[in-house]
Order: C-alpha cells, then sequence, then structure tokens
C-alpha cells in the first residue's frame, strides 16, 4: 500500500501532462531536503524544469514543422567562407522582421553561393518566438530539345 500515492502521483501528473515534474520529482525532492530548501522552492525547481523542457519541445516541433533541412544557427556559420555573401543582411533577416510585415524572401543565385546554407539558419531565429512556416527548396533546371 505504499506505493499508492507515488502511482496516483504518477496518474495525475502524466493526465495534467507534466512530464518534467513526473521524471524529475523524486530526485529534485531529495536534493531539496539535502539542501534544506522550503516546499514553495521544491516547486519552483519543478515548474522552473517543466517550462524549460516544454520550450525545448516547442522549438523541436516547430523545426520540424519547417521542414529545415539543418539545425544550426548563424553563430555557427563561417562568414568568411563566402566573402560574396552580405553579413549584415543576412543578420537582419534572422531578426524575423520580414514576417511581420507579412514578406516573402526568395534566395536567387548560383550553385554554391550559400543559399541553402543561409535560409535555415535564418529561419531557426523566429521558431522560439513562436513564428511558424515552412522553408521551400525549388529546382529549375532549364533544358533544350533539338
Amino acid at each position: 500500500m505504499t506505493d499508492a500515492p507515488q502511482v496516483l502521483l504518477a496518474h495525475h501528473l502524466k493526465a495534467l501532462k507534466l512530464p518534467t515534474f513526473l521524471r524529475e520529482y523524486d530526485k529534485v525532492a531529495r536534493q531539496c531536503a539535502a539542501e534544506g530548501v522550503d516546499h514553495p522552492r521544491y516547486l519552483m525547481r519543478l515548474a522552473e524544469m517543466e517550462m524549460i523542457d516544454r520550450e525545448r519541445r516547442m522549438v523541436d516541433r516547430r523545426i520540424k514543422a519547417a521542414r529545415l533541412p539543418t539545425v544550426k544557427s548563424l553563430d555557427s556559420f563561417d562568414f568568411l567562407a563566402l566573402p560574396s555573401l552580405n553579413k549584415m543582411l543576412v543578420l537582419e533577416l534572422a531578426r524575423s522582421d520580414y514576417i511581420e510585415r507579412r514578406e516573402n524572401i526568395i534566395a536567387v543565385g548560383n550553385s554554391g553561393t550559400g543559399k541553402s546554407h543561409i535560409a535555415p539558419r535564418a529561419r531557426i531565429g523566429s521558431l522560439p518566438e513562436g513564428i511558424i512556416g515552412r522553408l521551400h527548396h525549388r529546382v529549375r533546371s532549364r533544358s533544350r530539345t533539338a
């Protein structure tokens, strides 16, 4: 019968959709008891962990929904590898102001100019803010028939 409270708590946390609470409450309770932390601070730690985990999962869902080919930020992009690329313009696009203005961005250029590398990285910046959209990749080839 001593497992009844844990089973009922697990059921309630699942019903309330609090997976981080469910996964972490026992470990955090032991840590807080060892540190002499009071109940409100214990609950605050769990609530913060839940919020951080939810935000991470939300961003992951948005990245998946946007169908981005890579999950990298502009911080890791080597602008020196493409000296012809306008770094200031790319960083401006990453702020996502064009989305609020309801404008589209079309990247046009020859093969190897960085379009496919820059577009997803610039798009990632707007995902945590809740802006939903997709990245479309179109290739038009010219062929001649004789």
